[in-house]
Parts: C-alpha cells; structure tokens; sequence
C-alpha cells in the first residue's frame, strides 16, 4: 500500500456537524450522480460520527462509502462501526488509498494545513476520482450551523464553485461566513481580493433586506440572494436551496 499523503490532524468533530454538506451532496447524487457511488469522506477524525451519518443520509443500499484516515488508531477503533460493503473504513489519505471515487469529502481537513499546501492536496485528490468525479472541500463550526465548501471536478485544480450554508435562524449576517470560508480562501478576505467583494455584496443586500424579517429570517435570505443575482452576480441555485439557507456560486476568482 502506497504511504497515506498527508498529517494526522486534532480529529475532534461532533454529531450532526456536517448536516448540511451531507444534504447537499445526496441531492446533488441524486440529480446527477452514479446509481450506485463510491463515496469517500477524507479524515473522519477521532470517532466515526460523521462518517456514519453521510453513509445514513445517502440513499439506503444506493451508496458505498469509505471514511479514511491516517492514523491507524482512529481506522481500528472505527471498525465496530462497519457495516460493509456499504460503509468501511480503511488508512488513507489524500491519494485516497488507491481508490477511485465518485465522490471525496473532505472537511475540516485543510484547515488545518497551510495555505500553500492547498493546491497540491486538491490535485492528488482530484486527479485520485472517477473521471466525472467530484471532490467537495470545506469547513464548519463546530456546530455545524455555518459552512462553506468548493467543489472541484475530476482532474481539475480550480474549484467550479462555493457555497454558503447556515442555519438562517442563528445567522446575524453573511459577514460570519467570514471566518469559515475553506483554507484558500479564508486569508484572502482583504479589499481587492474577489471573495471580499462577494462577502461585502451578500452583506449589503442582507442589510437592505431588513425589512423581510418579520416574515422570518427564511424570507430575509431569499430576498437577499435574489437582491444578489440582480446586483449582477451570477447564482448557480436556486430558491429550493436558498429556503435551506444556501447559495452556490461561482468560484471567486480575478477575471
């Protein structure tokens, strides 16, 4: 077996953490994925909570998947949770154990590395996928009531897209996505820089939408998202996301 690629990292997590990465992701097989996926969930941490929610959230008997990690303690004391061949865990890491997925998530992972050292990971696991492929990288609170992730394809170094999810009830403004915004971005949100400029934008029109909050703060997002395509930004969703406190967009990027 080739050596696990990468850092064992501080594994906590917490039940229902990653709620919302997982909803979208069996939404987005469902629409468009393989009848039957390989998906793998790249360092589930100290416990294999999280890992045992995705494989329950994807459609019974529809999905096969693998949590991985490095440390070989964590993937032994994973084992009382098996239940294969639809969910396992095995030692890997960013060169996905030699597998070749439909899917990767991989959150709260590169977090914890240095922002050069993004690039690299999300082309050993890229170019690791199945050739219509799918890697989803992203972080959270430790909630997971806030979240951000892109989404790279298959053989691809650029990410196609980001999205924002949150609990609409807990959220004071698109200014706390902020600081959850995946390794790549999260230092990059300083005047000039692309995301800055989304983040002020989103935050501008959440403001403006005050007046929606007696209808709730459901009403106050969809009106803000929609203020947000017309100030002329382009939005990959639609209303049936944004209701679940969402918003994909392109990947921000300099023209």
């Amino acid at each position: 077996m080739t050596r696990p690629q990468g850092s064992i990292t501080r594994g906590t997590t917490n039940p229902n953490r990653l709620r919302r990465v997982d909803r979208w992701i069996a939404a987005r097989l469902a629409a468009t994925g393989p009848v039957s996926p390989l998906v793998v969930d790249l360092g589930y941490g100290a416990t294999p909570t999280t890992t045992v929610e995705l494989a329950a959230r994807l459609k019974p008997g529809n999905a096969r998947v693998v949590g991985l990690e490095i440390d070989p303690a964590r993937v032994a004391a994973a084992q009382s949770a098996a239940d294969p061949p639809r969910l396992e865990f095995r030692r890997g890491g960013f060169e996905l154990a030699g597998l070749r997925p439909d899917v990767v998530r991989a959150f709260n992972v590169l977090r914890q590395y240095d922002e050069a050292e993004v690039a690299a990971a999300w082309a050993t696991m890229t170019n690791a996928l199945a050739p219509s492929g799918w890697l989803v990288e992203g972080t959270c609170d430790e909630l997971g009531r806030l979240a951000t992730w892109a989404l790279l394809r298959a053989g691809t170094e650029t990410p196609a897209s980001l999205t924002l999810a949150t609990r609409l009830s807990t959220l004071e403004s698109p200014a706390a996505f902020a600081e959850r915004l995946p390794k790549a971005l999260i230092h990059r949100n300083i005047p000039g820089e692309p995301i800055h400029e989304v983040l002020r934008a989103l935050d501008d029109c959440w403001h403006r939408a005050t007046p929606m909050h007696v209808f709730g703060p459901r009403q106050r997002w969809i009106a803000t998202v929609r203020a947000f395509r017309e100030a002329g930004y382009t939005v990959l969703d639609d209303p049936h996301r944004w209701r679940l406190g969402e918003l994909t967009i392109p990947w921000p990027r300099r023209v």
